[in-house]
């Protein structure tokens, strides 16, 4: 599996990116060479140089430390959304597909409710009616990821429930429940594991944009979406305000598609 992983150059260099951005907030404190919270104001929109790698912003602060502590930030709300709404999406999507009937119907038409709206938007509505915060930005997202879970689910246990070994357990008096998280469920968790993989960089980037129109985290928060907002109106005198938090973004979603592809070779039969 690990041969098969690696085969790929561009796996590779999606598994160095998410490496990158881990050690980043592991290691926040040693790597950042300044406060990220720090203002000096005679220090202000200073470009790259040896004392201040990417530059300063509006205020004087290191932009290098901000995208360090940054990562923490958005580490925690791509895993804390994806560990939220995985769970939630996958056991509904196994109940409705298992059990069928009304229960399908019911938690299926819901989801459909949910499905029926673009999720960015929904989960602007979401957020602008909870307030601004990174806690309200991560509960609109959880909110508004898991229906996907629940789809993909849904459609592998329906795949497997009809297999001979299933059989055999009901066969032999299995509990229906334990039939359902003992034998289909880890056979049918996988194609959502690959899916999961890939939406921790979506979710780093909604919250950004939702950080960048005001309804995620607020200054001086060093947020990677918040410091792209706060740079728009010195873009053209200091274009390095911009371009390394926007920078940041961008190695960050790639990272983790790329090693989602790579998860998704392992993972998936029809991939061997």
């Amino acid at each position: 599996m690990l041969r098969r992983f690696f085969a790929s150059p561009l796996t590779v260099i999606g598994f160095v990116f998410v490496l990158v951005l881990l050690v980043l907030a592991l290691f926040s404190p040693q790597i950042a060479t300044h406060d990220p919270l720090e203002v000096n104001i005679t220090n202000k929109l200073q470009p790259p140089s040896d004392e201040h790698i990417f530059g300063t912003d509006e205020v004087g602060r290191d932009i290098f430390s901000r995208i360090v502590y940054g990562s923490r930030i958005s580490l925690k709300i791509g895993l804390l959304v994806v560990l939220i709404s995985f769970p939630i999406g996958t056991i509904l999507g196994a109940i409705a597909g298992y059990f069928g009937g009304v229960v399908d119907q019911v938690i299926m038409r819901m989801t459909d409710i949910f499905l029926s709206f673009p999720g960015i938007i929904l989960a602007m509505s979401i957020a602008a009616a909870l307030g601004p915060s990174i806690e309200n930005v991560l509960l609109a997202l959880a909110v508004v990821w898991w229906p996907w879970y629940t789809r993909i689910v849904r459609s592998s246990v329906l795949s497997i429930k009809s297999s001979e070994f299933i059989e055999a357990s009901r066969a032999i008096g299995a509990n229906p429940f334990r039939i359902l998280f003992k034998d289909i469920l880890p056979n049918s968790i996988a194609p959502a594991s690959i899916q999961a993989s890939l939406d921790l960089g979506f979710v780093i980037l909604a919250a950004a944009g939702l950080s960048f129109i005001g309804l995620g985290a607020q200054p001086p928060s060093p947020e990677w979406g918040a410091m792209l907002s706060s740079s728009r109106e010195i873009l053209r005198e200091a274009w390095w305000a911009a371009t390394f938090p926007g920078l940041a973004i961008l190695f960050t979603v790639l990272g983790f598609n790329l090693l989602g592809d790579g998860l998704r070779d392992v993972l998936d039969p029809k991939q061997r």
